[in-house]
């Protein structure tokens, strides 16, 4: 499923887990890298989006590893403090369909057409903090190319402010 499909706002959010059933668990695993206490880092950056958007619970953990793998690489395990912001709270539903030969003898079109869960996602608004990065005053230039490489995974626009 390609997440432009679901990017766009415009219902109620369906998060109330304990009435559902078969909620796959969120691919993201870790919120917070590096120097967990958030350290004395002179400068801190901040990765901002400019639109209202779900956030699949895949593209913050695609964007997670793309960005700390720059961080880890260039300053070690503890040179760096990484904060994904957003957690994913909204159920995303699907409704299948089947593309085959005869297949209206298999499903009954929009029929009921709630759909099943199959995923999670974040809601975000504009101006909304994604990823916060705090480093030392000469890593600026690697920590903006972490949240550069963080935002092609992300399915929205976004900017990247320096503190």
């Amino acid at each position: 499923m390609k997440s432009k499909n679901f990017k766009k706002v415009d219902s109620m959010p369906y998060t109330r887990r304990k009435f559902i059933g078969g909620v796959p668990q969120s691919k993201i695993t870790k919120f917070t890298m590096g120097d967990t206490t958030g350290g004395d880092f002179d400068s801190r950056l901040e990765l901002i989006s400019l639109e209202d958007a779900h956030i699949s619970h895949n593209s913050l953990e695609a964007a997670r590893i793309a960005a700390n793998r720059v961080l880890e690489n260039s300053f070690g395990r503890t040179g760096f403090y990484l904060k994904i912001v957003p957690y994913p709270h909204d159920v995303i539903r699907h409704h299948k369909r089947v593309n085959v030969a005869q297949a209206d003898r298999f499903q009954e079109g929009m029929k009921n057409a709630y759909g099943k869960p199959f995923g999670t996602a974040a809601r975000v608004q504009r101006g909304q903090s994604l990823i916060v990065v705090g480093v030392n005053k000469g890593n600026v230039e690697t920590a903006k190319e972490a949240l550069r490489r963080a935002t092609d995974k992300f399915p929205v626009t976004c900017k990247i402010i320096v503190q």
